[in-house]
């Protein structure tokens, strides 16, 4: 995409103005005043054409306030979802434009007991810019800081067509949590029971907060795909909806109806955790620089959902591909790349994995803050409702340590069909031996997880010979 250019008209503060004429080498010094007064800011867009699309709607706050033909407040009291302790309010405090921007910013006060209180801005274009399939684009530059939770995502105009959420469907083009700017979240919410799918964005440089990246979704009929910079990172295709004790909508429901832009900076809540003293609130803005929708001029509705391919076992019974630790090279650090195994790294984490002698061998840095900051996975297990599996492994460490080993369900809203499990590693190899009924809908992109973050321990912890297998 063409950068857009932008022009800035700023306006001088002193009184006097020193002109200096070419050819001369005298000075002349005005003595006319000039004005004092701020000059308005000047933007010049040139938004790109898009091959295959036309422009629906954009708005690169260049104005001086909210364009309220496209965006409304949304006001809302704390608590007013995932335990979030801000107010969202309409006060220009916590929503206003500057320099060709929109800023969300989020404000902390303390009254006389020495309670903390916390307002935001939460802004929507339901009602007014509302459609069906499309290109969203969105520069946007993060806060960072505890407790700091940005958003851009959409939701239906008419949310009880389906069902109120989940059944109404949910896309989420972009989220980070301030206590981790490296780590960008692309998530469609969808079903009853919840379901989700959900792609990352690592940084190994920089972070979301340094500068102003674009982050976007196409969403179409029977697709939707999520890019930051123009690098796609998920594409999903396979949703549902249904009502419970009903048969599931017919597909592509609930994601075949009106939806609507939405951006907002959360403070705390169940995902990000509280702010607390290292938050920054100065610093604590949200900042837009374009929205811009796309459409095709035509899209094919007839499209059907794609049937669920189920991993096979091994000629021994094993569904874990490469639980032998056979081939060095057998291991991924996304979990896009089609590796069997994936190390994984969020939330202050540092770390490393490698297989070395048949073995994985992890080493921590840093146990970060959640039981998932240093985290190794196994992806696209099948599970089958009914069916009685058994997990097994040996494990040790360098040290004593305790471990959490379970089996999730990242599309079916993180439940878990084999519960997180602690277990403890000692310095000599032990075999642990799990075992579990799923009783869900079918799934085939079960996960095997082994979360080693803070657990008080850095030491060293070597895995082999994992096998998941079903069990009458």
């Amino acid at each position: 995409m063409k950068k857009m250019k932008k022009t800035v008209a700023v306006a001088l503060s002193t009184t006097m103005v020193l002109a200096l004429f070419a050819g001369c080498n005298k000075t002349k010094i005005s003595t006319e005043p000039v004005s004092t007064e701020p000059a308005a800011f000047v933007e010049e867009v040139t938004v790109p054409e898009l091959d295959g699309y036309t422009l629906l709607w954009n708005d690169e706050f260049s104005g001086d306030a909210m364009d309220e033909s496209i965006w409304s407040y949304d006001p809302h009291e704390p608590g007013w979802t995932n335990e979030e302790l801000q107010e969202y309010t309409t006060s220009t405090d916590n929503v206003f434009t500057r320099e060709g921007k929109m800023v969300l910013k989020a404000i902390k006060t303390t009254d006389e007991n020495g309670k903390d209180y916390y307002t935001s801005g939460k802004i929507k274009s339901q009602n007014k810019k509302d459609f069906m399939y499309g290109k969203v684009v969105v520069s946007a530059k993060v806060p960072e800081g505890q407790g700091l939770w940005p958003a851009i995502w959409m939701m239906p105009t008419d949310e009880s067509f389906y069902g109120q959420w989940p059944k109404c469907g949910e896309i989420d083009i972009m989220e980070v949590l301030g206590s981790d700017v490296k780590t960008a979240y692309g998530t469609v919410h969808y079903g009853e029971p919840h379901a989700e799918q959900q792609g990352t964005v690592n940084l190994t440089s920089g972070s979301f907060a340094d500068d102003f990246h674009e982050y976007s979704v196409e969403w179409e009929p029977g697709e939707m795909r999520w890019y930051i910079d123009n690098e796609l990172y998920l594409t999903v295709n396979d949703w549902f909806t249904a009502v419970a004790g009903e048969d599931e909508k017919p597909y592509p429901a609930p994601f075949n109806q009106n939806f609507f832009v939405q951006l907002n900076l959360a403070v705390g809540g169940t995902w990000p955790g509280n702010p607390d003293e290292t938050t920054d609130f100065d610093n604590a803005e949200f900042l837009i620089d374009y929205v811009r929708v796309y459409q095709k001029p035509e899209y094919d509705t007839n499209v059907k959902k794609p049937e669920k391919e189920f991993k096979q076992a091994d000629e021994t019974g094993n569904y874990i591909t490469g639980g032998d630790f056979a081939d060095p090279e057998d291991l991924g650090t996304d979990l896009d790349e089609g590796k069997d195994w994936t190390f994984l790294l969020f939330e202050g984490g540092e770390g490393s994995a490698s297989i070395e002698d048949g073995t994985m061998v992890i080493k921590t840095e840093a146990e970060g803050n959640v039981d998932y900051s240093v985290q190794l996975v196994q992806p696209g297990l099948p599970m089958y409702k009914g069916h009685s599996y058994r997990l097994t492994f040996d494990c040790w460490a360098d040290e004593e340590r305790e471990l959490i080993t379970c089996v999730s369900a990242p599309n079916a809203g993180w439940i878990r069909y084999l519960e997180d499990t602690t277990f403890t590693a000692t310095t000599k190899p032990q075999t642990f031996t799990y075992e579990f009924t799923m009783t869900e809908k079918d799934d085939n992109y079960g996960r095997l997880e082994y979360n080693m973050g803070n657990k008080g321990s850095t030491a060293t912890v070597y895995i082999k010979n994992v096998r998941l297998e079903e069990i009458e």
